[in-house]
């Protein structure tokens, strides 16, 4: 079947994926340098998330998980990444598909990139429209406020919606 048209919003947002999975890559296999450290937020309920039920039980939508201090078996691959972290002083392993990503920042590099989730998940039609960003979600430390990404003129914060066909 001849393709009608060159879909560049979704050339564009994979190749931002691959800036993700590049620098989880660079974590996983050289640790966290300085002060950087990752919001990733990501659809729960997409195909081929794994999170404990009790997780998932509190975070039915939506979840920002943070990498900076307490994070465990960092493992990238192609299409996932898989991590431990800490709830509530228990180790629980979670993977999590590219594909479900709807957020990911770098506050300490004022860097910020904002997804659609790729359709394919348990609840396509509850989809965001990326406009609520990382506001709302929660962190891995339950007791701390929810993350924000980063604010102000300098920041960089690529959406691509503008640029999505309607």
């Amino acid at each position: 079947m001849p393709v009608e048209e060159l879909r560049y919003d979704k050339m564009v947002e994979e190749a931002l994926r691959s800036v993700v999975r590049d620098a989880l890559t660079l974590a996983a296999e050289q640790g966290l340098p300085g002060d950087h450290h990752f919001y990733v937020t990501f659809k729960t309920h997409q195909a081929g998330v794994a999170l404990p039920d009790h997780v998932k039980a509190r975070h039915p939508d939506e979840m920002t998980i943070v990498l900076q201090h307490q994070f465990w078996d960092l493992e990238v691959n192609q299409d996932y990444f898989a991590v431990t972290l800490s709830f509530s002083g228990k180790s629980e392993r979670l993977v999590i598909p590219f594909a479900a990503i709807t957020g990911f920042a770098d506050p300490s590099a004022k860097f910020g990139l904002q997804f659609q989730a790729i359709p394919g998940g348990d609840d396509d039609e509850d989809e965001d429209d990326g406009e609520d960003g990382l506001d709302g979600a929660t962190t891995d430390d339950e007791s701390s406020p929810p993350p924000t990404p980063p604010e102000g003129d300098d920041g960089k914060v690529v959406a691509l919606d503008r640029f999505r066909k309607k």
